[in-house]
């Protein structure tokens, strides 16, 4: 690693090469900031400074310990006019009581005539594999994570704390060691309209061209569906995703809730995991069409389906959104906030993603404070 100053860092200040120093390290934040859960225009406003008094500012935002251990685990480039001293040049860590943190006790990690890159690299090395140990008692996030869990003596206290840490990393995350299961195991945002919107126009088809119906049934049927929708989206984000206080403190307990939802909140940016696999949603949306048809005359039926189905695609749609974009202000602005709130603040509220509708109306609203 090497050594820069506040000018060097000042010339990074754009959206092709994004620095930032915080207690003296430098750390290029470029490739992370598309994924930054606040939106790119945040980071690049502090792009070449120094964040040490943002990031430590609670009237302005409180980050997690995941994202300090972020940037020194993937973005750390170099120290802040903080060259190693003569002394340490010189083989006389010994007598140095402290240098970036490695007391006298540490001078075996140093040995004697070390050059300034091979000291810069034992100091480096010497705080990612401090990092290291600490995620490695839960996943590691470098190989693939089924087999993990499903070997994994943890406690569901551990577990819970665990995988409710947000987790950044700028690569692909297998979930299963074999690579035609693991296709299985992630997917695109645009695969949920190309699969969904077509089922949409064939249930409001089946509506129009059947007996007794109307254009104002079709509507008004399609309405309400949308409507159910969000009802079953919160209902299922509340009680089935985060069933927390409900799972068993069980292995295979904890690899189904890993599997469901636990791997969105412990790696909440990754892409392939942000909406729902084809699979799930058929298992899930089977029974809504068996009601439906048992409970309704068919074009009502028909309509409904229609709605309840657009209102999951607008969902899923929506949570990619407010994830991965700069969206617009009306309505999904506050939206995002709220959201992130729930994968970064507190989880255990907030659970509307396309709307607050139903946290108002069962009193799970997240007040965000800051």
């Amino acid at each position: 690693m090497a050594c820069f100053t506040e000018a060097q860092v000042r010339e990074h200040n754009n959206s092709s090469s994004c620095w930032i120093s915080y207690k003296g390290r430098v750390y290029d934040i470029t490739d992370f900031l598309q994924d930054h859960p606040g939106g790119l225009d945040i980071l690049l406003g502090f792009a070449g400074t120094d964040v040490t008094h943002v990031l430590g500012d609670e009237n302005l935002h409180i980050h997690s310990d995941a994202a300090y251990e972020l940037l020194d685990e993937y973005y750390y480039v170099g120290d802040l006019e903080a060259c190693p001293t003569p002394e340490l040049l010189s083989g006389s860590v010994s007598s140095s009581p402290s240098v970036n943190g490695l007391s006298d006790q540490d001078d075996d990690l140093t040995p004697l005539n070390t050059t300034k890159k091979d000291t810069d690299r034992i100091l480096c090395d010497h705080v990612s594999n401090a990092t290291d140990n600490n995620h490695e008692k839960f996943l590691d996030l470098r190989k693939p994570l089924f087999p993990q869990l499903w070997n994994a003596t943890w406690s569901k206290a551990f577990y819970l704390e665990q995988v409710h840490r947000p987790r950044f990393v700028p690569y692909y995350v297998p979930y299963f060691s074999n690579s035609w299961m693991d296709v299985l195991s992630r997917t695109t945002w645009y695969t949920v309209p190309m699969i969904w919107i077509p089922f949409v126009c064939y249930q409001l088809w089946k509506s129009f061209h059947t007996q007794d119906s109307s254009m104002a049934m079709t509507f008004n049927t399609f309405c309400s569906g949308v409507l159910a929708w969000t009802l079953l989206e919160y209902a299922l984000h509340r009680f089935l995703f985060h069933l927390d206080d409900w799972l068993p403190d069980r292995p295979l307990a904890l690899l189904f809730h890993f599997t469901l939802h636990g791997i969105h909140h412990h790696m909440p940016m990754d892409r392939l995991r942000l909406v729902m696999p084809p699979a799930l949603t058929t298992v899930i949306g089977y029974p809504v069409i068996m009601l439906a048809h048992y409970l309704l005359q068919k074009a009502v039926a028909h309509a409904f389906i229609a709605g309840a189905f657009f209102g999951y695609v607008c969902y899923d749609m929506t949570h990619y959104y407010i994830h991965h974009a700069q969206v617009i202000r009306v309505h999904f602005h506050e939206m995002k906030r709220y959201h992130l709130a729930h994968h970064y603040k507190n989880y255990q509220s907030g659970y509307g993603i396309t709307s607050k509708l139903w946290d108002y109306v069962f009193d799970t609203v997240l007040v965000i404070t800051k």
